[in-house]
């Protein structure tokens, strides 16, 4: 076991690095790379376990050959993500900021494959072809769309200032990618962003705006860069791939001080831009396949009692399609209707997590078995046509650590599914029906074009105060719902607090 084994040079060749051991070897980085020269070659053998974070054994001018890195083991762990954000801060450095759209592509694409342990084709990927696929979306939604890139590097047992940093890269249909460096550190960032939601996600804190610092606080660091970029090319959706903790963030309620982040632009978050269908299909004439639970007798979780509201709101008042409630929410069941309907949405009001903290894997509860997100995606029921929108309506949707992101998003990803939308924090049952009944509300609008601008339209109305409980009675922008057969509950509330729309999180295809 050794640190950091440092042989690079910047005059002539990089230093050769052998090491050979009977049981295992653990280095925490390697740096054979050369200027004016050859890289040096690494070559380690183990009869175990070889790990090590990233290997950087280039000619970084150009001037000579790469090193070659040979491992040889029963298990090699490398720090290969490590490796990818070298070479996009690199890139980044060097200002060659094409090259750098490139790296952050196939460092989300990596993230995403060791993730699942699945190979994701990518395909060409350039920032040109980007900035077409960019002006499509423009072409057939109206709605200009930008790429806001965050990248920041994990935090290292022995950190290196360089390289603690976030890197913000802004891509649009009509201009060259746009740089900028943040000198904040990733654990600044996740203390703020962990301290955020803890504000944002207390609904004993309804009535305060505790929260509003700490959300002028990240857009300084995420928007205001960028901010005059975004004004001056008149950007109206914001598409935002981002790391580890910084998924966990609602977006929406990033505040300049005079206003939210949704007041100005509709939001969607993605994996990268590569990894996204960004197809354009009008969801005016579709169906929804509307199931779920608000039962759960053979498990310790909570009633969900406005469900069977919820699914009859949507399929008879909002939206045209079939509901299916308890007993006839199981996973067969979801298969055999969209093998016999299409249902282009997909709505399911259950219990779910995409948390992977603790001993809670990533499920989705059905009426007769908890299942994982390995056997939802195993399941074919996503078979073509592909499900535009998959929404889950459920009280522990998405709550978990930063790699609940990864698990949702994946879902989009590798079964075929475009859109999802989930809450990214618990919210209550009455919040969630309101949000719910007026999103479809707006989704329905002739003038919404995209799913984030439906979601942007639910988020502002529920801001404006047009979403609220009134005697005995939840009135949105063109319903009203009568929820007495469920609850007592007659207390006259305005739902216009981020707790209750912000966490709401449209992940893919805007």
């Amino acid at each position: 076991t050794t640190g950091f084994i440092d042989a690079r040079t910047n005059n002539g060749n990089g230093g050769n690095i052998a090491a050979t051991s009977k049981d295992s070897v653990t280095i925490q980085n390697i740096n054979s790379s050369a200027n004016g020269g050859d890289g040096g070659n690494v070559r380690i053998n183990a009869e175990n376990t070889i790990t090590t974070g990233f290997i950087d054994a280039r000619s970084q001018d150009g001037s000579g050959k790469d090193g070659e890195i040979e491992l040889a083991a029963a298990e090699v762990n490398t720090g290969s993500l490590f490796s990818d954000y070298i070479l996009v801060q690199q890139s980044l450095d060097q200002g060659l900021l094409e090259d750098a759209v490139f790296n952050i592509e196939e460092l989300r694409k990596h993230e995403f494959e060791q993730h699942f342990g699945e190979n994701f084709a990518l395909g060409s990927v350039t920032a040109a072809s980007i900035r077409e696929r960019l002006g499509t979306i423009q072409q057939q939604t109206g709605l200009k769309p930008a790429v806001i890139y965050a990248i920041a590097p994990p935090e290292l047992e022995q950190p290196q200032p360089a390289l603690d940093r976030l890197d913000l890269v802004l891509l649009t249909p009509n201009s060259q990618p746009i740089y900028k460096r943040i000198n904040v550190s990733r654990r600044e960032l996740k203390k703020l962003v962990q301290e955020f939601r803890s504000e944002l996600n207390d609904v004993q804190k309804t009535n305060t705006d505790s929260y509003k610092p700490l959300a002028q606080q990240l857009y300084q660091w995420l928007i205001k860069p960028l901010e005059s970029e975004l004004q001056n090319q008149q950007i109206q959706t914001l598409l935002f791939s981002l790391d580890g903790d910084l998924r966990l963030i609602p977006l929406a309620a990033l505040h300049d001080g005079k206003q939210f982040l949704l007041e100005n632009y509709s939001i969607a978050a993605i994996p990268s831009i590569t990894l996204t269908d960004t197809r354009h299909q009008d969801l005016k004439d579709t169906l929804v396949l509307a199931m779920g639970m608000s039962e759960f007798t053979h498990t310790n979780l909570k009633p969900l009692r406005y469900v069977p509201i919820e699914l009859s709101t949507i399929t008879e008042q909002l939206w045209q399609g079939s509901s299916f409630l308890n007993e006839q929410f199981q996973l067969d069941n979801l298969r055999h209707q969209r093998q016999k309907t299409r249902f282009d949405i997909v709505h399911l009001a259950t219990h779910a997590a995409f948390s992977t903290s603790g001993n809670k894997s990533p499920y989705i509860q059905f009426w007769n078995q908890r299942v994982s997100l390995n056997e939802l995606r195993q399941a074919e029921w996503y078979a073509p046509p592909t499900v535009e929108l998959l929404v889950l309506s459920a009280c522990e949707t998405a709550v978990g650590d930063e790699n609940h992101e990864m698990g949702f998003a994946g879902l989009a990803v590798s079964a075929g599914v475009k859109s999802a939308l989930a809450s990214l924090w618990q919210v209550n049952d009455v919040g969630t029906l309101g949000f719910m009944t007026e999103f479809y509300h707006q989704l329905g609008q002739e003038e919404i074009t995209v799913k984030a601008e439906a979601l942007r339209q639910t988020q502002l109305a529920m801001l404006h105060g047009n979403v609220r409980l009134s005697s005995g009675e939840l009135w949105g922008t063109d319903t009203k719902i009568n929820f007495s057969s469920v609850s007592d509950n007659t207390k006259d509330q305005i739902l216009s607090h981020p707790y209750y729309w912000a966490g709401f999180t449209l992940i893919g295809s805007p």
